[in-house]
């Protein structure tokens, strides 16, 4: 069996090819390729086109392009706008007043979504002209936008969840309603921490918004029918049984048509663009799941996951120290790397570990999302800082990063919860099996 040393070289050049360019993909191939080469023997490359056939012709993941466009198709059909619209009528009165509608218009869209850098880019667009106006404190709104979209790969679907699920052969439908407590208890210790900083400095609230009457806030509530019909149709389905995850995405992209029709934003230009951009994504998703699926071929035939065990169980560390061990490395691992290459080139060393430790692959799935979406606002790679900050187009992204270091702090508290009482992920799936 390979010695835990000759992983830890393996993964570390797996690391530099990223690190120097190389895509996502091609990185995890080239790590595979030169560790069953020497390892086991030239004549297992040989294996990697049954490898590819295999994994692409998975139905499951034909829901990935589906809920990629569905986002997009919502994205452009004004859909956001009237969203955040209703949602500061009910939450501006509290202390932050509009800072609380970006982080729950963001939760809603990552509700139908997926993505978290979409979810980021569509609310910044939106949120920052409007609060500019109003002096509220640029690295609070900046903050509110790159943390809240983060909740774009917890709260399902998750694209995210989909990988980890078609990777560890998990139940999406479990994965997707374990994610909804914590994105919800997530969403609200966000919105705790904007109250805090704005009562110990009002100053950072800006103008205080006048608070709208009873009868625009009740017409308004319209803005929140088309997310809330399709959340409950592709949620509803998956949960209740009628519908896979791919049937339930394929009836959310025929609704979000119905709702760009009834926006009257239907156009094929409208619909070209959604499909371009849903093929460059998807494309980029499938090719990294097939080199992974490659390298977790090549990792078992190593007896890479027996190895890395071993090597624990020898360290004499029980199995929440061993958790809390995997807190540090992704913390550290998400500084340097973007959350999928960050899950795919972990995943099919740590999750027989986690397993073998008596942990749910279910639970686990959860806690490294979390993990994920902390990656997504922590420097210097943290995806959403720079998406937020090419939408500011102006100053340093080291404003963002400020902003965003209240809401990363929620972030760790939530996984020091998620570890002791792992019933906050695990309740929901558990009653509803």
């Amino acid at each position: 069996m390979i010695d835990f040393w000759s992983i830890a070289i393996g993964f570390l050049i797996m690391l530099s090819f990223m690190l120097v360019g190389f895509a996502v993909a091609t990185s995890l191939f080239l790590t595979a390729a030169l560790g069953g080469a020497v390892y086991l023997g030239v004549p297992t490359l040989m294996s990697f086109g049954n490898t590819m056939w295999g994994v692409l012709n998975d139905f499951i993941l034909t829901c990935i392009p589906l809920f990629i466009l569905l986002g997009e198709i919502l994205m452009r059909a004004g859909v956001t706008e009237r969203m955040y619209k209703a949602l500061a009528d009910w939450l501006s009165h509290l202390p932050g007043g509009l800072l609380h509608s970006n982080i729950g218009a963001c939760a809603i869209f990552a509700a139908i979504s997926g993505s978290s850098v979409a979810t980021a880019a569509t609310m910044g667009t939106v949120a920052l002209p409007a609060m500019k106006k109003r002096h509220y404190s640029e690295r609070l709104i900046l903050g509110t936008v790159a943390a809240g979209g983060t909740l774009g790969i917890l709260i399902p679907p998750s694209i995210n969840m989909i990988v980890y699920g078609a990777i560890t052969n998990t139940s999406i439908g479990k994965l997707f309603i374990a994610g909804i407590v914590p994105g919800l208890l997530l969403t609200g210790l966000f919105m705790m921490v904007i109250i805090v900083l704005c009562v110990l400095n009002p100053a950072l609230a800006g103008d205080k918004e006048p608070r709208p009457s009873m009868r625009q806030r009740l017409g308004n509530l319209a803005g929140f029918v088309p997310p809330g019909l399709v959340f409950l149709v592709v949620m509803g389905g998956i949960y209740l049984g009628w519908a896979t995850p791919t049937e339930a995405a394929a009836l959310g992209v025929i609704m979000a048509v119905g709702v760009a029709a009834w926006y009257r934003r239907l156009s094929i230009q409208m619909l070209h663009e959604a499909f371009l951009a849903t093929m460059r994504t998807t494309a980029m998703i499938l090719l990294i799941i097939v080199a992974a699926f490659f390298l977790n071929y090549v990792l078992g035939m190593m007896g890479v996951p027996q190895a890395v065990s071993m090597f624990v169980a020898d360290l004499g560390a029980t199995p929440l120290q061993t958790i809390w061990v995997l807190v540090l490395f992704y913390l550290i691992l998400g500084c340097f790397l973007e959350t999928l290459s960050m899950m795919i080139a972990t995943v099919p060393v740590i999750v027989p570990l986690v397993v073998s430790l008596g942990f749910d692959p279910v639970w686990f799935g959860i806690f490294l999302v979390i993990m994920m979406e902390l990656s997504l606002i922590t420097p210097p790679v943290g995806l959403n800082l720079y998406v937020v900050q090419g939408i500011r187009g102006k100053g340093s992204v080291i404003d963002v990063i400020r902003g965003s270091m209240p809401f990363a702090a929620m972030m760790l508290l939530l996984v020091a919860l998620l570890i002791y009482f792992p019933s906050i992920a695990m309740w929901l799936p558990n009653h509803l099996n």
